[in-house]
């Protein structure tokens, strides 16, 4: 892997991020939307659009749904171990996230599912979560149940291995979805919102819902 190269695909999920946000987010809440205090717009066909049932894999090798997964409120981010710098920033940032919801009471699940399930293995997965934060749940699967997680969430990837390079880089936006039980999917942040900021917005959701 070139330096040019991981630039060049840094360069790309940026415009990614800024096409898909576009997409996701596109007006401001209404009066009568119950988290309208903590949003910073809606999204673009119903907040119904994003997230939906999957079937995944986690680092016991146990088979998990997104009825198992998200039984608390969950921070969800898509990604891969072998990312050379977006996700290890990405995934740190939600785990100082967590710790500061936890410190004033709120328990938030962090949730990393892979874009690159040939090379993310669930044992691969589990030591990669256990490194970022105790409480992080690592997610795997065949490419068909990882392909079918990241279309319920509206997240685009490009697996660029042609069978020669293995340290191929994938392409991919890089949100992280905030959902809560029984409700779904609520907001999403983007790689420049800062811990502080994730937890006060996190934070929000979770007294609105309650």
């Amino acid at each position: 892997m070139t330096r040019t190269y991981a630039l060049a695909s840094v360069a790309l999920i940026g415009v990614l991020i800024a096409g898909t946000a576009a997409a996701i987010f596109v007006s401001r809440a209404g009066d009568d939307d119950q988290f309208s205090q903590c949003r910073q717009g809606v999204v673009a066909g119903g907040a119904g659009t994003i997230g939906g049932p999957f079937s995944l894999v986690n680092g016991a090798g146990e088979t998990v749904t997104d009825v198992d997964v998200i039984t608390e409120p969950t921070l969800v981010y898509f990604g891969y171990t072998f990312c050379p710098d977006v996700c290890p920033l990405d995934t740190v940032r939600n785990a100082e996230a967590v710790d500061i919801l936890e410190e004033s009471g709120n328990i938030v699940q962090p949730v990393f599912i892979t874009l690159d399930p040939n090379r993310d293995t669930p044992e691969v997965m589990a030591a990669f979560t256990e490194n970022v934060h105790e409480r992080m749940l690592g997610l795997t699967g065949t490419e068909e149940q990882t392909h079918a997680a990241a279309s319920a969430y509206r997240v685009y990837y490009q697996i660029n291995d042609d069978g020669t390079d293995p340290y191929y880089l994938v392409d991919h936006t890089a949100f992280t979805y905030l959902m809560l039980p029984e409700v779904g999917f609520v907001d999403f942040f983007s790689r420049n919102v800062t811990p502080a900021e994730m937890a006060q917005r996190t934070a929000c959701f979770i007294d609105a819902a309650s």
